[in-house]
């Protein structure tokens, strides 16, 4: 059983990128894993020295899902059985792929699962979701915390917190994209990732597509550390990412105030 993952690059520290690789490479069953290189140059060839991973150069910024899109194709291509998006900010330690594989492989009804997600220092990250909202939104992105407060049950159901992120949440309507587990047959039927959406925001749009022929689930008996820079918070090209990424969301499947 072949699985696959994709890393999407794009002028990533290297000392970070090699702890997501070294990470993804701990799996002791058969993997094969893509860098797909959106840099202009190809300075992280240099770590790249093991025969498990192809390197895709691609030369020009596609953004988050075009990029991803390209090792769907290849995962495609290998008939792997699990493809894994991947950030290149995650890390965790060995073993636990081997978790998540055992856990998809005695639950086939999942098509996508998502597990524990940390912080560096240990605390959860929450990182399960319900449908985005306008409201919601704007909440998190420019309200100040005093504002943010006054709403705080509102942002709090928006992550699930009226459930126990000890136990299993089936069918949640959005996974984040740091870390996505996917059967590799469901994700190419649902064709990868939304292209018009640079970055930000795919990952609702394909949860939200792999709800209506699959089920996903939130899996806390592995777990992963995510770096989370929320860059979108201090870039304002990111800034616009995320509010273009949204407003294509909203076209798509409606606006939830």
């Amino acid at each position: 059983m072949l699985i696959t993952a994709a890393i999407v690059t794009y002028r990533n520290d290297l000392s970070v990128l090699s702890k997501a690789i070294e990470s993804v490479l701990t799996y002791e069953g058969d993997i094969r894993l893509y860098i797909i290189d959106n840099s202009p140059d190809k300075k992280i060839k240099t770590i790249l020295d093991d025969p498990r991973i192809e390197y895709v150069h691609i030369g020009e910024n596609l953004g988050f899902g075009k990029a991803h899109n390209v090792a769907i194709r290849l995962a495609e291509q290998s008939k792997s059985t699990y493809h894994i998006v991947v950030n290149p900010d995650i890390y965790f330690d060995a073993g636990e792929l081997e978790k998540m594989v055992d856990f998809l492989n005695r639950n086939p009804k999942y098509g996508l699962m998502m597990p524990r997600i940390i912080y560096p220092d240990g605390s959860n990250q929450y990182l399960c979701k319900r449908p985005p909202s306008l409201s919601v939104l704007v909440l998190r992105r420019f309200m100040p915390g005093f504002i943010r407060k006054m709403f705080q049950k509102k942002l709090d159901y928006f992550e699930y917190r009226d459930h126990s992120y000890n136990g299993l949440i089936e069918d949640v309507p959005y996974l984040s994209g740091c870390f996505m587990f996917f059967r590799t047959d469901i994700l190419v039927s649902l064709g990868g990732f939304e292209e018009r959406i640079f970055m930000y925001m795919e990952d609702a749009d394909i949860t939200f597509r792999t709800l209506k022929i699959s089920k996903t689930v939130y899996f806390p008996g592995a777990t992963v550390t995510h770096m989370f820079a929320k860059g979108s918070y201090k870039n304002f090209k990111l800034m616009y990412y995320n509010i273009e990424g949204a407003v294509i969301y909203f076209q798509k499947w409606g606006l939830n105030w």
